[in-house]
């Protein structure tokens, strides 16, 4: 009786210090940050975001651009990794 229950809380002890075990070794992801500052290649008003993306991605090599409301108007902002 005694060996029976030796074994009933040995394996299941066993699986949850594997578990600790492989949960704890888990390789930490790290976000990569987004900044964004106002277009070098845009001049104007900004009034359409699709056209701003596109200029940032195939002009400056950012990730993507948004026009965004900047004091007196709209101007386009591309956003890159820091």
């Amino acid at each position: 009786m005694a060996k029976l229950l030796s074994h009933l809380l040995f394996y299941p002890m066993l699986f949850l210090f594997l578990f600790i075990f492989l949960a704890s070794t888990e390789v930490a992801m790290v976000e990569a940050r987004i900044c964004q500052r106002r277009s070098k290649t845009w001049s104007g008003f900004c009034g359409n975001t699709g056209n701003c993306n596109r200029q940032s991605r195939n002009w400056e090599g950012a990730l993507r651009g948004a026009c965004h409301a900047q004091f007196p108007g709209f101007a386009c902002f591309c956003y890159f990794r820091c």
